[in-house]
Formats: structure tokens, C-alpha cells, sequence
């Protein structure tokens, strides 16, 4: 795990463009330290039963269910969530009905239009071969323990401003409602943002706001109160605070 120090002043961008500057050039200084004992030296594992999840993509702790988590599959895969404990145990499935499931990558929680709730997004940024005009980010409410189709789901349409990318990593700032979406194969994994006020129908334009200094991103999030950020590629997890 790659541990940094992080300022998180509130800009205009929120949260992840205080991150974007530091990734851009700052650099921690040499005194700080960051307490790495919140995070378990050796992980936990729990087996799923492969007849349920066939390939993860996804996976956010719910709010509303406590103690679970909601799970999505990749590309090729029937439109549906999971709902699993921390244990592994498949608590339920819920069908999301009036969307596919083309290249499903990532999956927040956060806020939405109604305050009063939390929504879940998907992220359909997947684009392994660059074939694909435009991606979408699909945002509901998030489910009950008594519901088993979601049937009102807001599709947000968008381009990049440069071509095509592969995406697998989403990230949704709960003050500002901004999504941010990190590419995966470029040479620097790059970051685009979908300011507030995006809109549910017609096509929307991603703004390219900076890169890391490392690519092969697959996941990240924000912790809820804002102060935390992870973004994941297959070796590392860089911890942000």
C-alpha cells in the first residue's frame, strides 16, 4: 500500500481537485507521517459460492443496509446487484431494469438530486478495444432489503473531450455532486470530471482536469465524511488523508 499525506483544502473542485494538485507535483514533506495502523496487516478472506458472483467489478459498503455491501459484475453479465455481508454470505439480488450491462467497471454511493437519500452509481466506462462513442454513469436510489427490481434509474450520458478511454474507476464527491472518471491504460492515468448540474437526458461533456503519476487504475473512493480517498490499480492501493 502506498501511503501519502494529503492537504484536503475545499477548492472549487472539491475534495478530488485538492488531490489532483497534489498528484500533479506537491509532495509530502519529509516529517509527515501517516498512522497506517487502521488498516490490517494481513487481510480477511471470505469465500463467495462462484454459482452467485461471476466477476466482481465493483463494490461499495451500503448505507442504508449496514453491515453489507453491494456488488456488481462485469461486462457480459445479467443487470443486477448483489447485496452480501462482510462475511461473503449472499444476502440478496436485485434486478435493475431498463439498462444492460455493456462494460460495468465501478460502483459509489453517494449523494444525489434528493438530500434526503443516498444513490447508488454505476459506472458503464468500460471500453477494453476503444470502440465506444460515448459512456454513462447510471444513478438510482439506494435499495431496501425489500426491494428486488429497480425500476427508476437515471442514465448520465458523456463523451470525453479527447476521444475514447477505458475507464475503471468512478469517484462521487457527496458536497459538490460532482463525477469524477480515472482512466486505466493511458500512460498516465488520466482524470475527467462531470461538473455539477449534468443532466439525465441528451449527451453530456467531461472536462479533463490533470493525471497521475501512475497508471492501470481499476477502482476508488471516498471515504463519507471526505477526509479519505483510495484509488486502486492491480499492485497498489495509494491512500489519500
Amino acid at each position: 500500500m502506498t501511503l501519502s499525506n494529503l492537504n484536503l483544502n475545499y477548492l472549487s473542485g472539491g475534495l478530488v481537485m485538492a488531490f489532483l494538485i497534489y498528484m500533479a507535483g506537491c509532495h509530502k514533506s519529509p516529517s509527515a507521517v501517516i498512522d497506517d495502523s487502521i488498516f490490517l496487516s494481513e487481510p480477511l478472506i471470505y469465500d463467495i459460492d462462484p454459482q452467485t458472483v461471476n466477476e466482481a467489478s465493483g463494490i461499495t459498503d451500503s448505507r442504508i443496509n449496514q453491515g453489507f455491501m453491494w456488488v456488481q459484475e462485469d461486462s457480459g453479465n445479467p443487470n443486477r446487484l448483489f447485496l452480501l455481508g462482510h462475511d461473503g454470505k449472499v444476502r440478496k439480488t436485485v434486478l435493475l431494469s431498463g439498462i444492460s450491462n455493456r462494460d460495468w467497471e465501478d460502483i459509489a454511493l453517494a449523494k444525489g438530486p434528493d438530500p434526503a437519500l443516498d444513490y447508488i452509481y454505476i459506472a458503464e466506462t468500460g471500453d477494453n478495444g476503444l470502440r465506444y462513442a460515448d459512456y454513462a454513469i447510471h444513478r438510482f436510489p439506494e435499495p431496501s432489503l425489500t426491494v428486488d427490481t429497480v425500476r427508476q434509474i437515471n442514465t448520465i450520458k458523456f463523451q470525453y473531450p479527447d476521444g475514447k478511454h477505458d475507464a475503471e474507476a468512478i469517484l462521487v464527491d457527496d458536497l459538490y455532486k460532482e463525477i469524477y472518471i480515472i482512466t486505466k491504460r493511458d500512460t498516465l492515468s488520466k482524470i475527467y470530471r462531470l461538473n455539477a448540474g449534468y443532466k439525465t437526458s441528451g449527451m453530456n461533456q467531461a472536462v479533463y482536469v490533470g493525471s497521475l503519476k501512475f497508471n492501470g487504475v481499476v477502482s476508488a473512493c471516498i471515504s463519507p465524511d471526505r477526509q479519505e480517498l483510495l484509488v486502486k490499480t492491480y499492485a497498489d492501493i495509494h491512500y489519500f488523508k
